[in-house]
C-alpha cells in the first residue's frame, strides 16, 4: 500500500521488496546505509538483497546523546571519504535519531543529496519519518539546529516492530495516541475502549496514524499553522526528556511525551476540556504507559521550555485540547499554571 504526499510516497509492506522496486526505478552514483548497532544486527539483513553492489555502511552509536553536530561531522566525513557527489543516496535505517540526523546530514552535504527513510521503530514509523523535519540537538536543546527537507521516499515495514523491546513499542505508541488526541475523536474512542496494546492491529494502526499526520502536514508544510497541532505533549515532554537525559534514569522520547500529554491535558482545561474527558485521558495514559512520578527541577524545566523553538512573542507556546480528538494551537500558560499542572500530574501518578 502507498500513501502519497506532495513530494514523495510512503510505501507500506516488505522493506526489501519496496526498496528493490525503488532502486530499480532510480539511478544514483553511490549508495550508503546509515545504521546503529541495533539496526545493523537486526534490520540490515532484511534489506541487503535490495542494495546495489558496493553499498557502503556507516554505523554510529545509538541514542539521543549521539544526536549532535559531532556525530554529524563523522557522517559528513564518511560521505567525503566515500567520494559521494550530489547524485548519491543515503538510506537511513533506524529510529528517530538515525532518521533525523541522517536526513539532516544528507540535506546539508554539498547543499543536499538524496536520502531515503526506512524507519524501524514504531515512533519513527508514525511520526519522525513523515513531514520532512530534520535536525540535531545543540547545547542541550532538542532539534534546535535543523532544516525542512523531504526524502525520496519512506518505506514502512511493520515487521521491523518485532525487533523492538516492549518498552520501545509502548514508547512509540505515545505518538499514535497523540495523533488520535489532536485530530481523531473516533480513534480516541476506539483506543479508550480497547484498553490493551495486545488488541491492536499494528499495520492498520500505523496506516491510520500516518494518514492523520500526512493530512495535517500537507496543509502546512513549514509549521505556520495547523502543523503546530503535532506539538501536543512535546513542549513539556521535550523539556522533561532534556532534563533527564544525563540522569541515571533517562526517559525514552515517547515516555516523556506521554508525561507531557498528561500535563498539557491538565492545562487544556483552559481551552474547555471537560473534567470527565480529562479523567478519561489521564486514566488511559496512566494505564497504557505506566508513567512514574518524577523528581523534576521545575525552575530548570521552565527555562528549557523558554528555549523551545515553537515559542512566539516571548511566551511558552502549547497545543491544547478542547475535546479528545479536537485541538487548538497557539495557546499559552503562565509559569505558575505550568508548575501546578506538573505537580498535579505527579500527585495523580503517586496515588
Amino acid at each position: 500500500m502507498q500513501l502519497g504526499l506532495q513530494n514523495y510516497q510512503i510505501h507500506f509492506g516488505k522493506a526489501s521488496s519496496s526498496l528493490k522496486e525503488f532502486m530499480e526505478a532510480s539511478s544514483f552514483s553511490k549508495v550508503a546505509v546509515l545504521v546503529d548497532p541495533n539496526t545493523r544486527e537486526h534490520c540490515l539483513s532484511k534489506i541487503e538483497e535490495a542494495l546495489p553492489k558496493g553499498t557502503a555502511v556507516l554505523e554510529i552509536p545509538d541514542g539521543e546523546l549521539e544526536k549532535t553536530l559531532e556525530t554529524c561531522k563523522k557522517i559528513w566525513a564518511f560521505l567525503l571519504e566515500e567520494k559521494f557527489d550530489r547524485k548519491g543516496l543515503l538510506i537511513n535505517l533506524g529510529g528517530g535519531v538515525i532518521g533525523d540526523m541522517g536526513g539532516f546530514c544528507a540535506a546539508t552535504y554539498k547543499r543536499g543529496i538524496s536520502f531515503l527513510q526506512v524507519p524501524t521503530t514504531l515512533l519513527s514509523q508514525v511520526d519522525a519519518s513523515v513531514g520532512g523535519k530534520l535536525g540535531v540537538d545543540f547545547l542541550g536543546v532538542k532539534n534546535i539546529v535543523g532544516v525542512f527537507r523531504d526524502p525520496e521516499t519512506v518505506i514502512i515495514d511493520p515487521d521491523f516492530l518485532s525487533t523492538l523491546t516492549k518498552r520501545e513499542l509502548i514508547s512509540g505508541f505515545a505518538e499514535v495516541i497523540k495523533h488520535a488526541l489532536i485530530a481523531s475523536p473516533d480513534q480516541c474512542k476506539d483506543f479508550f475502549e480497547k484498553g490493551d496494546l495486545e488488541d491492536i492491529h499494528w499495520e492498520k494502526t500505523i496506516i491510520e496514524s500516518v494518514s492523520i499526520k500526512r493530512d495535517i502536514v500537507e496543509k502546512d508544510l513549514y509549521e505556520q499553522a495547523d502543523r503546530k497541532k503535532l506539538n501536543f505533549g512535546h513542549t513539556v515532554g521535550h523539556a522533561i526528556e532534556t532534563q533527564l537525559l544525563n540522569s541515571s534514569e533517562p526517559l525514552l522520547h515517547g515516555e516523556a511525551v506521554a508525561w507531557g500529554m498528561m500535563v498539557e491535558s491538565v492545562l487544556s482545561q483552559k481551552t474547555g476540556l471537560e473534567k470527565k474527558d480529562l479523567e478519561i485521558i489521564m486514566a488511559y495514559l496512566k494505564r497504557t504507559f505506566s508513567p512514574k512520578p518524577l523528581d523534576l527541577n521545575l525552575d530548570d524545566l521552565i527555562k528549557i521550555m523558554e528555549n523551545d523553538k515553537k515559542n512566539e512573542g516571548g511566551q511558552i507556546n502549547f497545543t491544547m485540547l478542547s475535546k479528545p480528538g479536537i485541538s487548538l494551537i497557539n495557546q499559552t500558560a503562565s509559569q505558575d499554571e505550568i508548575r501546578k499542572a506538573i505537580l498535579r500530574v505527579n500527585s495523580f501518578l503517586a496515588s
